[in-house]
């Protein structure tokens, strides 16, 4: 009979020399050339069809430029994304379920102030039948009355218990912070504009704004890309339209200010939310301060987590960020917190921002955030869901395959003296503006005498 001994971690890690010393990290792989077509079909849409026969799927992503001026616009957008697959001329709800059913697919649909975007996957040699159903929806989507009715009532029991999370709360008072009445801020309608829409509404939203010019369609799986392209080409035929899908105008460049306290009255915990301008992806300048970002806040084991998570205890997570719209692109700094220690927390990640500049980035913490950068990278577009998801991202501001491709080499590229200038220029906290979500009575006093924060008449509702 033999006996088993069990080690503790604690116990594997030491030798009788001292602790056990970690391997090197190994030579960072580069991503793999991606066989693909990308063109523009007759009707004005832009097809990338890549192979990555990695299962027997293919993943498809259409992307709709869906911008709108109408007050109603979100509202009637918001409900027609939801009823998009509820039926067509040919087929009903359960019609299309069935039909996808059988293919082994599926297709969602989401929608927000810039773009209306159908997602689907099927088995790869299924890939006619799922265009097929794609098309019909497409160009046949028929809006019945009841469907209207049943999903705009469902959005609206949503939306208001929705617009009580405080995270919602924020969201919705940063963007007003940075831009006003632009249409980018309505991301959420309001819930009494859903209950108002009809199905006529839906329908016109339809024939006027989904529309094949401008929109792009990416295709990636178990498939040649140019069989890929020919059935688009056959499947979308009678997608077509003389008008361009309507883009979102651009946003303008933030303007750096103080940050707003929206009072939040009986919170318990407050939402810091900090915003600058930053540089979109074709910028060249744009993985140097990806890297910085990263060192900042953009992963677990960046300095503003160790100090106001690990060190201080003020936060359960805090996190910033880029987001692109359009041809321009913001950070973002994040953080939820404790009403009492809500003005040390703001202090921290003012500091941080400071000593990311003058204390830059070291080569190691530099040579860390690049292998976490290509790294996850790489790891999103490791499987067909997510490489097509990538690429509609960047297909939506005209890049493509070369540019995820080429990616790993820019980030490999970049020293720790450009990390260092683009941490100088875009990390002061004099370039920030934002918003700060809270109980204001028992926030004002600390951070009106912390300075930089402007106590607003607007209150938010409270939880």
């Amino acid at each position: 009979m033999s006996v088993t001994s069990h080690r503790s971690a604690e116990e594997i890690g030491r030798t009788q020399e001292g602790p056990r010393r970690l391997p090197p990290l190994g030579e960072q792989k580069g991503a793999t050339e991606l066989s693909h077509v990308d063109t523009v079909l007759d009707n004005g849409l832009r097809v990338l069809a890549v192979r990555k026969p990695t299962v027997p799927m293919v993943e498809v992503r259409l992307t709709i430029p869906f911008a709108g001026d109408d007050p109603m616009h979100p509202a009637t957008a918001e409900v027609l994304a939801e009823t998009l697959l509820t039926g067509t001329r040919r087929r009903d709800r359960v019609g299309i379920d069935t039909d996808l059913a059988l293919i082994g697919g599926d297709l969602g649909t989401v929608v927000d102030p810039e773009h209306l975007r159908v997602s689907g996957s099927a088995l790869a040699e299924k890939l006619p039948e799922l265009l097929d159903v794609l098309a019909d929806v497409l160009t046949g989507a028929s809006y019945m009355d009841a469907e209207v009715r049943r999903e705009a009532a469902r959005i609206s029991e949503r939306l208001a218990v929705a617009r009580t999370q405080p995270r919602v709360i924020a969201r919705e008072a940063l963007q007003r912070r940075r831009y006003g009445d632009h249409p980018y801020t309505r991301e959420m309608p309001m819930a009494e504009d859903v209950a108002a829409v009809v199905a006529e509404g839906v329908r016109s939203l339809h024939a006027a704004s989904v529309l094949p010019g401008g929109s792009t369609l990416v295709v990636v799986g178990d498939v040649d890309p140019d069989t890929a392209v020919a059935e688009v080409q056959r499947a979308l035929a009678d997608w077509s339209s003389d008008v361009r899908a309507r883009e979102l105008p651009e946003l303008p460049d933030l303007t750096p200010g103080d940050l707003l306290l929206v009072g939040r009255p009986g919170a318990v915990q407050s939402q810091l939310r900090l915003s600058a301008q930053a540089l979109p992806r074709t910028d060249p300048r744009y993985p140097a301060l990806q890297l910085a970002n990263l060192a900042y806040g953009g992963y677990f084991s960046s300095r503003l987590v160790e100090n106001i998570r690990e060190d201080k205890g003020y936060t359960y997570g805090a996190h910033s960020g880029f987001e692109f719209t359009g041809p321009k692109a913001t950070l973002q700094v994040e953080a939820d917190t404790a009403s009492e220690v809500t003005a040390a927390a703001l202090l921290e990640t003012r500091y941080e921002l400071s000593r990311l500049g003058l204390v830059p980035p070291t080569e190691a913490e530099v040579d860390s955030v690049r292998q976490y950068a290509v790294g996850t990278l790489l790891i999103a577009s490791s499987s067909q869901a997510g490489l097509a998801s990538q690429l509609a991202a960047l297909t939506a501001v005209g890049l493509g395959v070369e540019w995820l491709v080429e990616h790993p080499q820019r980030l490999a590229g970049v020293t720790t003296e450009q990390v260092a200038e683009a941490a100088l220029e875009f990390f002061a906290p004099q370039r920030f503006t934002g918003v700060v979500v809270g109980d204001a009575d028992v926030l004002a006093p600390k951070l009106t005498a912390l300075g930089g924060v402007e106590v607003a008449g607007e209150v938010a509702p409270a939880r």
